[in-house]
């Protein structure tokens, strides 16, 4: 059951995918018109998932599920990997790869392997100050207060000093 994604509660858990790149215009409306239509179908042993999503900074795909109505099971997290996996396909993106970092270079999104990311961190190109996104936050409360934050906050903190 899709819902809007800011009336869904604070404890409801997130799951965050960042691309490789950004998405244009029009990979946006596609993605939308499709989240919709996964979101739509989504359930959990017959039973609906009441989910929402939202998109941000045309990188981040964000799905959020009430788990006070209903939780995910394993299968119904599976058809959502499936469901990611094949908006990779699509779309020639990377989502899935949690050896990566985005962060903000002013109002710029930049995206880097860990390893560059902490390669920059010893050169000091990045520092405890950078907005960094903390893709591991939980639920909504945690996304709204933690995803964004400087690197000293998050566990990016171990490269920046």
């Amino acid at each position: 059951m899709l819902v809007e994604f800011n009336t869904l509660p604070d404890e409801s858990r997130v799951w965050i995918y960042q691309a490789s790149r950004s998405f244009t215009d029009q990979e946006i409306e596609e993605i939308q018109s499709r989240l919709i239509e996964f979101i739509q179908n989504w359930t959990a042993h017959g039973g609906d998932l009441e989910s929402g999503y939202c998109i941000k900074y045309k990188r981040f795909i964000v799905l959020g599920l009430n788990q006070n109505l209903n939780h995910a099971t394993g299968c119904s997290i599976d058809a959502s990997v499936h469901f990611i996996q094949q908006l990779e396909k699509d779309f020639s993106v990377d989502l899935l790869d949690k050896m990566n970092v985005s962060y903000k270079q002013g109002e710029f999104i930049a995206y880097k392997t860990l390893t560059d990311f902490r390669k920059m961190a010893q050169e000091k190109a990045v520092s405890k100050n950078t907005i960094v996104f903390n893709n591991l936050v939980n639920n909504i409360a945690e996304f709204k207060e933690n995803w964004e934050v400087p690197a000293s906050e998050s566990w990016h903190s171990r490269f920046v000093k």
